[in-house]
């Protein structure tokens, strides 16, 4: 990580909204950044899927670190990276895990307060707090910490109960050193112009088919907008869009207009 990348990051967030790609690999990485994007996240689902795992802290810390690495080499833009809840048991391991992060030249983390076991459940605020807290000694100062809060995408607890809920999260996560909150679940108008007007840090919302358009949740606050795993998705769906088509049609239509191969050995010759 360089203190300049760091910086271009967190100014992006003060001219909302950042639009937020997210890869999987550092080929698409590449193409995202030779696309425009002024920034890239990764999608943990789509790192993991492309290394053979589920989604879901399925995936060991080395792995992704090294998945890190080989965006960060491909692209020259900064890159903020999905650790799920940090690779590690302990707020210790959490610490480990940014360090390793920030030496691998990322800019960002994005880390949830959701747990494997038993599913749909959180972490205990104080929990959460202890790791976020590691989290920010382990990243050092310029490292951007957006911690995510699963209320609305887990749907835990009633509806009437979880904006006062992901609010008493995010005020949580301030104070333990967090940069940014993400609230993935939620792009309802009223909601959002909510959270926005009671966090004071940059809102990230997960937006997608259906959500309001990126000018209109910039206009009700939101910072930053990311895809998640939808870009990965929409991209296997067309290698199997292809397949099928190439196994029924007799023909090979379904592969016109893809990116040639020297596109994409120039896309990659530095990484």
């Amino acid at each position: 990580m360089t203190n300049e990348l760091a910086q271009r990051f967190r100014t992006l967030h003060t001219t909302p909204p950042l639009l937020l790609p997210n890869c999987w690999d550092a080929a698409s990485a590449a193409v995202i950044a030779d696309a425009g994007a002024r920034a890239i996240a990764t999608t943990s689902a789509g790192v993991a899927w492309s290394l053979g795992r589920p989604d879901g802290d399925a995936l060991e810390r080395d792995a992704a670190i090294a998945a890190i690495e080989r965006v960060v080499r491909a692209v020259d833009v900064p890159v903020t990276a999905d650790i799920e809840s940090g690779f590690g048991a302990t707020a210790k391991d959490v610490g480990e895990t940014l360090a390793a992060v920030a030496a691998a030249g990322a800019v960002g983390v994005n880390i949830e307060d959701t747990v494997a076991e038993p599913p749909g459940s959180l972490r205990p605020v104080e929990e959460q707090v202890e790791r976020l807290a590691a989290a920010r000694e382990g990243a050092g100062p310029d490292l951007f910490i957006n911690a995510r809060i699963d209320i609305y995408l887990a749907g835990i607890g009633e509806e009437s109960t979880r904006l006062e809920a992901t609010i008493e999260r995010a005020t949580a996560y301030a104070e333990a050193g967090a940069d940014g909150i993400f609230v993935p679940g939620t792009t309802d108008p009223d909601t959002v112009a909510a959270l926005v007007k009671a966090i004071r840090l940059p809102l990230n919302v997960m937006a997608g088919p259906g959500s309001p358009a990126p000018s209109a949740l910039g206009r009700l606050g939101v910072s930053r907008i990311s895809l998640g795993p939808q870009l990965a998705s929409a991209a296997y769906a067309a290698a199997r869009r292809a397949t099928i088509a190439l196994l029924d049609s007799d023909s090979y239509d379904a592969v016109v207009g893809g990116l040639d191969y020297g596109t994409m050995q120039g896309l990659l010759s530095n990484a």
